[in-house]
């Protein structure tokens, strides 16, 4: 299987669009140290698994890694430590608002081109399993009919 290259100044979330049903996104801005930054923007960042959650009415990104590389040392337990996000009161309160209703705060990708890193996250609600066969099964007619249409 070949893979794919990665869009420069992106680090994406491929899975969340497929268990996820997403609705609007916000970008929010993240708390890093000069290291992290720095290894994200030569694309050393993971946000597969990653989810965020609510402490002390603030958003915490858990679970996503920075992993390090040459020149930029990044200590093994700072690798995937949790990182606070960076936002407006309203948007936090309404974030929190449909986490507490049973939806989830999905990462979606992180933005790392211009002079800040930022974050895109979505609420989601989970898929069932017969909702991502679903999913493979229109994916599959799509292909088929432009595939014809050639």
């Amino acid at each position: 299987m070949r893979k794919r290259s990665q869009t420069p100044g992106k680090i994406v979330n491929r899975r969340a669009r497929f268990d996820y049903e997403l609705g609007d996104s916000l970008v929010v801005g993240l708390a890093l140290s000069g290291a992290e930054a720095k290894a994200l923007r030569m694309g050393h960042g993971q946000l597969r698994g990653a989810y965020v959650n609510e402490k002390d009415n603030e958003l915490w990104l858990i679970n996503s890694q920075i992993t390090s590389s040459k020149g930029v040392p990044i200590p093994e337990n700072e690798q995937s430590r949790t990182r606070k996000l960076l936002a407006k009161r309203r948007e936090i309160d309404e974030l929190i608002a449909a986490r507490q209703a049973g939806n989830t705060i999905v990462p979606l990708e992180l933005l790392t081109s211009g002079r800040y890193i930022k974050l895109r996250i979505a609420v989601g609600r989970g898929k069932k399993r017969f909702d991502k066969r679903e999913t493979i099964k229109r994916r599959q007619q799509e292909r088929e009919a432009s595939r014809l249409a050639r």
